[in-house]
């Protein structure tokens, strides 16, 4: 897969491809980040995930072969790893055991929709959005040397709490809020443009 594939640069903010679209294959951010979601005719928007690297994404069109079912933009500028549709059903059709992985890619993706529209409805704010930080330390965070203790690490999410606010459907004064609660109670820290997870444990019992 990675010989018919090729790399392709985004500057931020340029389009990716939009709802609607014909499929063109599998994506894969190598660099930076690309936001996935949808807007309406008023401009509102619904933010379903902010990808990151290492993320594979576009999968849906793959199995229906249906046009794609969001619009995806760079959140900054990214280098993604692009393999077109005719080059993997072309794979698929040499090798039709690989139907398994794409399989468990989608699969993935539809446990991770099911738990939020479950959290949506039985969970309070808080427990959300210490549930959706902590997904998003597992796949779209950084560790990075701490400026202050160099032997170890921390666990910095680079996504702004306007972004966080929309993917879990709440104000963006409501996420604020909850993060500065957190903040003092020692589970965050707060610097611009950044979210530093201090105390996993402790936003993992938030988030219960």
């Amino acid at each position: 897969m990675r010989a018919a594939g090729r790399v392709r640069t985004l500057r931020a903010g340029e389009r990716l491809f939009m709802r609607g679209d014909p499929d063109d294959g599998l994506y894969c951010v190598l660099e930076g980040a690309v936001r996935v979601g949808a807007a309406s005719v008023a401009g509102r928007e619904a933010l379903l995930a902010v990808v990151g690297p290492a993320q594979w994404f576009g999968e849906v069109a793959l199995f229906d072969g249906g046009a794609r079912t969001h619009d995806a933009y760079a959140e900054r500028d990214a280098t993604l790893f692009h393999v077109p549709r005719a080059a993997l059903l072309a794979l698929l059709d040499a090798t039709p055991a690989y139907w398994h992985a794409f399989g468990l890619l989608l699969a993935q993706k539809l446990r991770l929709a099911f738990d939020a529209i479950e959290e949506s409805a039985l969970l309070g704010a808080c427990a959300r959005v210490a549930r959706r930080l902590l997904l998003l330390s597992n796949e779209y965070g950084e560790a990075a040397a701490a400026t202050h203790d160099a032997s170890r690490s921390r666990l910095v999410i680079n996504v702004p709490q306007e972004d966080l606010a929309l993917m879990l459907a709440l104000s963006r004064q409501t996420v604020n809020q909850i993060l500065r609660q957190f903040e003092r109670e020692g589970l965050l820290a707060l610097r611009y443009g950044e979210i530093e997870i201090v105390d996993a444990a402790g936003l993992t019992a938030q988030a219960q």
